[in-house]
């Protein structure tokens, strides 16, 4: 199976060569690293449109700085139907709020056009065993134990699980540093070897460890439990009122991209969306759940969501570097 996918690859890499030098060529831009959440789900997706639309589609990487390199060529992009980002939620809503001008030189309700939301998530806790805990009271207890509080891991800085961690420690009295990582993946590599006590981040990483006993997820940042994961209890179930919704990946356009263009990924994107394999792959190995939301209803979840954090964000006093 292993050598068909790779002669496979072979034969299609000048085909693929071929149409991206095609002018019709339909690019997405992605700018998370491979590996995480975000890049297996704009693949489960941006790979079967190709047979929706009848062109070739592409990913285009231009990974930095939390997503924003992407959305800068975004920007810069063309709006003739032919350039699309596919990014978390945190990207246009923490990017803009947190480091805003002249780091970011757009803004996500006049600059991009919505195409769609795509998948929606909890985001949760959690803790190496090495830390002995099992639930969010024993983790606090156990963090006011230590005069320096217990580090906390979070997919880099300025994020939605930062912020997550910083109401965290508030709601609950007790110091809990952050320790940025450079993406999922190491983060949850040092979590399993006890180098970094606990974690927040999409569970993608994370959930087959906690099943296997290899960590524990303690908790989700949601209002209720979530039916990809129901035997995972809440924050808010534990007593602790730390709550965001849930996270997700949407799609957009370049501002003043014809309707016509965007009603036509729109379409494609239900399509695929709507497939069984997609669906299961999504749900079963990423854990995210498919939650597609026209441009309209996108565009109302992205003002609630910039209305709900920028409080919390000046609040926190937080500072990019």
């Amino acid at each position: 199976m292993l050598r068909r996918r790779v002669l496979a690859a072979a034969l299609a890499a000048p085909a693929l060569a071929r149409a991206h030098a095609d002018k019709s060529v339909i690019r997405v831009l992605l700018g998370l690293p491979p590996g995480g959440g975000t890049d297996a789900i704009a693949r489960a997706i941006v790979d079967r449109l190709p047979a929706e639309l009848g062109q070739p589609v592409m990913i285009d990487s231009r990974v930095g700085v939390g997503g924003r390199l992407a959305a800068d060529a975004l920007l810069s992009a063309a709006p003739d139907g032919l350039s699309y980002m596919i990014a978390p939620n945190a990207t246009p809503t923490f990017q803009q709020l947190v480091f805003g001008p002249p780091l970011v030189k757009w803004d996500v309700l006049r600059d991009f056009t919505p195409v769609a939301a795509l998948t929606s998530y909890p985001l949760g806790m959690a803790v190496s065993l090495h830390s002995g805990v099992a639930s969010v009271r024993e983790f606090i207890d156990w963090a006011k134990r230590r005069p320096d509080g217990v580090s906390v891991g979070t997919p880099g800085l300025g994020g939605q699980n930062h912020f997550l961690g910083l109401q965290l420690a508030r709601e609950a009295g007790v110091a809990l540093p952050i320790t940025p990582y450079k993406g999922t993946p190491p983060m949850v590599t040092d979590l399993l070897g006890g180098h970094v006590p606990a974690a927040i981040s999409l569970l993608d990483g994370m959930l087959a460890h906690h099943r296997a006993g290899r960590l524990k997820v303690i908790g989700l940042f949601t209002d209720k439990r979530s039916p990809l994961m129901p035997d995972i209890p809440t924050f808010a179930e534990q007593g602790i009122a730390v709550t965001a919704g849930e996270a997700w990946t949407a799609m957009w356009a370049p501002g003043r991209t014809a309707a016509g263009e965007v009603d036509r990924m729109q379409r494609a994107l239900q399509r695929v969306l709507a497939q069984p394999s997609v669906r299961e792959l999504l749900t079963t190995r990423l854990m995210v759940w498919p939650r597609y939301l026209g441009g309209a209803e996108m565009a109302a979840l992205q003002r609630a969501e910039l209305a709900h954090w920028e409080p919390i964000i000046k609040a926190s006093g937080f500072k990019p570097e």
